[in-house]
């Protein structure tokens, strides 16, 4: 068995694109719209997981871990995404990461404050936990003393 990828229901195609590529780093690697189910099926992958499977375009290749962005065309309310559990991404530094998200507007739900875990929500509710690849990084402000907002 292989895991192939997550899929997520968005609301905002615009602002998730904007939130999982702009925000956290990843990459639209397939696009695939379908007027009579009307809907649209965008599959994102990490810069480095798109290396490591050397995929340069087509078919995407088994073992290529994605998050499938699903966005149904008629509108629909979505509820409950705590539910779903957390998408979860490894990086080279979570605070620059967290830095990034917030300066782009977005809450820390749970800031790093040991240098090794955060969670953020995206524009649909979804909680995203954010690893720091390696040692946890040093404690620092203003990751330290910053207080948990809502839930994640």
């Amino acid at each position: 068995m292989r895991y192939l990828h997550t899929m997520v229901r968005v609301s905002d195609l615009d602002a998730s694109l904007r939130f999982y590529c702009e925000g956290l780093g990843l990459k639209e690697i397939s696009r695939m719209d379908s007027e009579k189910g009307r809907f649209t099926l965008i599959f994102l992958a990490t810069p480095e997981d798109v290396a490591a499977a050397g995929y340069t375009g087509g078919k995407i290749p088994e073992g290529l871990p994605c998050v499938e962005l699903t966005h149904n065309w008629d509108p629909e309310e979505y509820s409950g995404g705590r539910n779903f559990g957390h998408l979860a991404y490894r990086m080279d530094n979570v605070y620059d990461t967290c830095a990034h998200l917030q300066a782009m507007g977005y809450t820390i739900n749970r800031p790093p404050r040991d240098g090794h875990m955060a969670f953020v929500r995206s524009p649909d509710g979804i909680s995203v936990e954010l690893l720091q690849r390696g040692e946890n990084l040093p404690p620092q402000e203003p990751w330290a003393s910053m207080e948990n907002t809502g839930s994640w």
